[in-house]
């Protein structure tokens, strides 16, 4: 059996693409061409699995009080057990959560993080003979210009620098955790809202998972 890649996330997993320039098809969502999980299943080969797992809007535990269905943790269990078996699972979230909406700092976006991985690991979908395989990645920070884009209302006040604070608290969690983590900061975000990655930046992203997995798997 092919060894599975779970990657769960939000639109920058999904593959939103806010400048339709920028996108081969001319849509808002980058094909299998441009998506960082497809092309790290094309580098990694046919002996992989990668499953998309993204939904723009997403947070780690916080149910959004204008959208239905948007904090996985409420429906993780089911998420999980239907992909089993998963030898690595990838979970890129926490941009979201930054939204002022919510107001949740990072050292809380964090502890929602950890509140995930926990369940995760506490869940019978890991490959036979296996321990719970855990990769959480911080997301590239949100750009400064984003106070005056078109998204600015919707992230609200406060979340340029709680995602600038994201890496740190990560980190702390994986090593508490005894999981994996990766900073995904510096892949390339597009000029309309300076928080989504462009197709190189997409590119960028899955060379960064390939290196990492390289080490650990």
């Amino acid at each position: 059996m092919k060894k599975h890649i779970l990657c769960i996330g939000d639109s920058n997993t999904h593959g939103y693409c806010a400048d339709p320039n920028d996108c081969a098809d001319g849509g808002i969502r980058f094909n299998e061409d441009e998506r960082w999980p497809c092309l790290l299943q094309k580098d990694l080969g046919e002996n992989y699995l990668i499953t998309e797992e993204g939904l723009s809007g997403r947070t780690t535990v916080f149910a959004d009080p204008l959208y239905e269905n948007m904090d996985v943790f409420s429906y993780f269990w089911g998420l999980l057990k239907s992909h089993e078996y998963i030898d690595l699972l990838i979970i890129m979230l926490g941009t979201n959560d930054t939204k002022e909406r919510f107001n949740a700092s990072a050292p809380t976006i964090a502890w929602g993080m950890e509140r995930l991985c926990r369940k995760a690991m506490a869940t019978d979908c890991w490959a036979p003979g296996t321990k719970p395989n855990i990769l959480i990645v911080s997301p590239p920070p949100v750009d400064k210009r984003v106070e005056t884009s078109r998204v600015a209302d919707e992230m609200g006040r406060g979340s340029v620098e709680k995602s600038q604070q994201l890496a740190a608290y990560y980190r702390q969690k994986a090593e508490l955790l005894g999981i994996h983590f990766m900073d995904a900061a510096g892949c390339e975000f597009n000029e309309v809202d300076f928080m989504h990655l462009t197709r190189q930046g997409h590119r960028q992203l899955a060379d960064r998972f390939l290196e990492k997995l390289h080490q650990i798997l």
